[in-house]
């Protein structure tokens, strides 16, 4: 296993080749190589697991002609030696890797057809003069490609990873909206050659792509007829006998047999389900068989598992029946993930995927492959098995269908009678949802009509009244791709090479060629893989019905991230995207929260993917206009100006740049250092600003601190995490009708509105809505506020724009705003020097924003309205500016 990179129509450029394998040395830490010649370059990254004292990448042919990298294995690649070695050919190493070379130099692009394993892989054809592009039957190794030039004139740059591509600087990261859209409307991606970024494509299960070295076109095509086989193979209907049974039972332990092949540790990822415990079980009859290929094994099978203890995902007690009937011949590993690991390792995990993912189920195979790196190189399991065995319930229906269009009444009412449980468990899970009467919540709700509107003619569906069409659907278009992803992400990220028996071709093509009872049968699906593996496998697992897999418990896991989780939807980055209603999601995350609604954890996690997806590799992180980052004491923010004029004097506003206050901040020392800094760096302040700081001094002339109101409420304890708000009917109702500004400033959400009904009574805020729509008819604004009092005028909705709990949380008024000026102003007398305080004039506290100034307390001579006029063009920003405070000295 390892990782490829290169390109087409760059010169001979191999600080580019190092710059996209420096992105995958997680793919291959065991070595490097490059090759360039002309416009093609080539780039490997090494794990070593066969022939580990050889086989380096890129690999050239004796003759010079052939250029290789290759990620994968090849598992016939014995008996495909063998064969060219009767043609004549001699072999330099024992590597899967010159197999594949030198098939490639005997049969052409027809080799491909002939490997019966994973490869994504890159041939300099010199003879033919093109390079080659290759990606295994049913994709089990990716080939991302880009083309950075035209149409006309083609640059090709492809890699295992999508990162590599991007870090060549090429092509830009953006994001491919149609994809996008499918993804969160439907939860289907990887069903195209289209990725989430655009102009990024893989190839397709079983493709490759030919580029003429001469001119940069390129070709995609199919290599292989294996799809239109198992359709062909479908209409065989070999009976189902105990004759077909023992031979499925034969091939399918040859082919984990022959994944058994290393030179390094081979383990198993155990979930407890039936087929990775088939999996276990088998390598354990082989182990006590001394079959050739178990060495690599050790005294002990290695098992890993995710273990969930006392949730409705745990699989524990299915995993312990499968290792204890190895008879002590398994060292078990029990991975525990938790909510609190999963937020930790939240962003490394969306990086590993590279692109959004349909759920948080894969962490648990993240966990288990990072635990698995620490014992063993290679690692089995069951992937692929659902996807040809009908492993999910959908297949159910779509097999009952196609009996009732085929007429085979008796056989319909046979397999639906003795799949009674199945119907049963399924159906009173829907009516237990219909008869709570919740909130109905779709992901169409949450989504920005304006983007929707553009993607009306996408449709997705299955195919739904022929099994084994709908099966070879999902194996190459519908779910097993995504599957197959994870798997390739998460081994890959922590250095494991995984290897996946079920997706033998040659098992595969069997398969379909037996009639549909080898698959469903008597109720049971995998009928045959149940009946080759009794005796072997415990009975609890060999007639278990229900199905959970490498996954997680989301909705146990989201209630206890609710805080990180809302952080997310109340960022200004989630605020800004253009494809959700923000409000939306807040309410129905917060519905959820409380079993108001019927929403499904997987539509809160597409979303927060998709935000922290735009976050790790879209967004430039640019600062936005208005804010300039260490922004200097002795300049204003930017679009706002140093001097105003207010009745009749001109004031010079020193906006000061602070760190995020929090609810343990002790105020007084925390403001103080601010104004103590401005004056210790003055020397190194502009001319211009030190002179009208030293003229004001000598002539006596004021300067005031003027301090934002919110960090004095946070510092009072009086700043509320939205996640800790219940909202109340009343308040969601009521909110409702009050208009909400661009800034999300008053009680126009749900959890301003319960502060306020929390602070002064829902009888007084239904007394001034209702005197509010009077007022409106009179023509008055302003009346709601007359009622309730300045304090609830001055609460502060959760602004997406602002920094640190200012952006999650609900703001009541600070609690003796003079007092606290007051004590400001001792604190800045008793600390700063003597020549700083002499012209000292005092603290204001401001309740200032781009819609008005309030005053809320002073300690000044000034008259209030003075004090505001100061403030009318909001100086100091509405938050992402992070000054909040301004040192204000009187100019004239």
């Amino acid at each position: 296993m390892c990782g490829i990179a290169g390109y087409h129509g760059f010169g001979e450029n191999e600080e580019m080749l190092k710059a996209m394998s420096a992105c995958i040395v997680h793919r291959g830490p065991d070595g490097e190589g490059y090759f360039t010649e002309a416009n093609v370059g080539l780039a490997h990254r090494r794990l070593s697991i066969i022939d580990v004292a050889h086989g380096q990448e890129p690999m050239i042919s004796a003759d010079g002609d052939f250029v290789l990298v290759y990620n994968g294995e090849v598992y016939n690649y014995l008996e495909l030696r063998a064969e060219l070695e009767a043609l004549g050919r001699t072999f330099r190493t024992q590597s899967d890797t010159e197999v594949v070379l030198q098939s490639y130099e005997e049969w052409g692009t027809e080799a491909f057809d002939r490997f019966n394993g994973m490869f994504g892989l890159a041939i300099l054809d010199k003879k033919r003069n093109v390079t080659v592009l290759a990606r295994d039957h049913f994709g089990i190794k990716p080939v991302y490609w880009a083309n950075a030039g035209t149409e006309d004139e083609p640059r090709v740059i492809f890699a295992s990873e999508i990162r590599p591509i991007l870090a060549t600087g090429h092509i830009e990261a953006a994001p491919n909206e149609r994809i996008l859209y499918r993804y969160l409307q439907y939860r289907i991606h990887d069903d195209t050659a289209e990725t989430f970024f655009a102009g990024v494509n893989k190839l397709l299960p079983g493709e490759m792509m030919t580029i003429d070295n001469a001119t940069g076109r390129f070709t995609i095509e199919s290599f292989t007829r294996l799809r239109q086989e198992l359709e062909e193979l479908s209409s065989v209907n070999r009976p189902y006998t105990p004759e077909v049974t023992e031979e499925y039972r034969q091939r399918f332990t040859e082919a984990i047999r022959m994944r058994l092949k290393s030179e390094v540790p081979v383990g198993s990822a155990l979930s407890g389900g039936l087929d990775s415990s088939a999996v276990v079980v088998t390598i354990n009859k082989l182990m006590q068989e001394h079959a050739d290929a178990v060495d690599s094994i050790g005294p002990k099978q290695n098992t890993f598992s995710a273990v969930f203890p006392n949730s409705i995902n745990d699989e524990e007690a299915y995993a312990d029946a499968a290792i204890a009937k190895c008879s002590g011949n398994i060292e078990a590993h029990k991975i525990l993930p938790t909510a609190e690991g999963f937020a930790a390792d939240l962003e490394d995990f969306v990086r590993t995927m590279e692109e959004p993912i349909i759920s948080s189920g894969p962490y648990a195979q993240y966990c288990v492959m990072k635990e698995a790196s620490k014992h063993v190189t290679v690692l089995l399991d069951g992937q692929g098995a659902d996807e040809m065995m009908a492993g999910y319930i959908p297949y159910y229906f779509a097999y009952l269908r196609q009996l009732q269009k085929a007429g085979d009444y008796r056989k319909l009412l046979k397999e639906a009678g003795q799949s009674l449980d199945i119907f049963y468990r399924l159906g009173r899970f829907r009516l237990k949802s219909k008869l709570t009467a919740k909130k109905r919540v779709t992901m169409g709700q949450l989504l920005n009509k304006e983007f929707t509107s553009g993607y009306r003619g996408e449709k997705f569906g299955n195919v739904p009244d022929n099994m084994k069409a709908r099966l070879i659907d999902d194996l190459f278009h519908k779910s097993l791709p995504s599957l197959l992803r994870y798997e390739d992400k998460n081994t890959m990220r922590f250095s494991l090479e995984g290897r996946v028996p079920f997706l033998d071709k040659e098992v595969v093509k069997f398969l379909f060629s037996l009639s549909d009872e080898a698959i469903i049968k008597g109720g049971w699906n995998k009928r045959i893989l149940r009946d080759a593996t009794r005796g072997l496998l415990p009975e609890k697992i060999s007639n278990r019905r229900n199905k959970i897999g490498f996954t997680t418990p989301e909705v146990e896991w989201f209630r206890i991230m609710n805080e990180r989780i809302y952080k997310i939807f109340m960022s200004n980055s989630f605020y800004n995207r253009p494809y959700w209603n923000r409000e939306a999601v807040l309410t129905a995350f917060e519905e959820y929260l409380n079993d108001k609604n019927d929403a499904d954890t997987m539509v809160f996690w597409r979303l927060m993917n998709v935000e922290l997806w735009f976050r790790e590799f879209i967004d430039k992180n640019e600062t936005p206009a208005d804010v300039k980052l260490n922004k200097s004491d002795y300049e204003p923010n930017p679009g706002k100006e140093l001097g105003i004029e207010s009745a009749g004097a001109t004031f010079l506003r020193f906006p000061l740049q602070t760190e995020v206050f929090a609810k343990d901040t002790e105020l007084a020392p925390a403001v103080t250092q601010y104004p103590a800094r401005f004056f210790d760096g003055l020397e190194g302040a502009p001319a211009d600003v030190r002179d009208a700081i030293e003229s004001a001094r000598q002539d006596g002339r004021k300067w005031y601190l003027l301090v934002s109101e919110k960090i004095v409420a946070i510092t009072q304890g009086r700043s509320f995490p939205v996640w800790e708000i219940k909202v109340t009917p009343a308040a969601r109702v009521l909110s409702k009708f009050v208009t909400r500004t661009p800034a999300g400033i008053g009680l126009g959400s749900p959890w301003s509105m319960q502060i306020a009904i929390n602070e002064v009574g829902l009888p007084l805020i239904a007394k001034a809505a209702a005197a509010s729509v009077v007022g409106k008819f009179q023509g008055k604004s302003g009346v709601f506020y007359d009622v309730v009092g300045n304090n609830i005028n001055a609460i502060d909705g959760a602004t997406p724009y602002s920094l640190g709990a200012a952006s999650n949380s609900v703001k009541l008024a600070p609690k003796d705003p003079e007092g606290v000026a007051r004590a400001l102003s001792a604190e800045i007398r008793a600390t700063l020097p003597d020549e700083a305080v002499e012209n000292f004039g005092g603290v204001a506290i401001m309740d200032a924003n781009d819609l008005g100034v309030v005053v809320m307390g002073h300690d000044t001579a000034l008259p209030t309205e003075t004090i505001a006029g100061m403030f009318k063009d909001n100086p100091q920003g509405q938050g992402a500016q992070a000054t909040p405070m301004s040192l204000v000295v009187t100019q004239a």
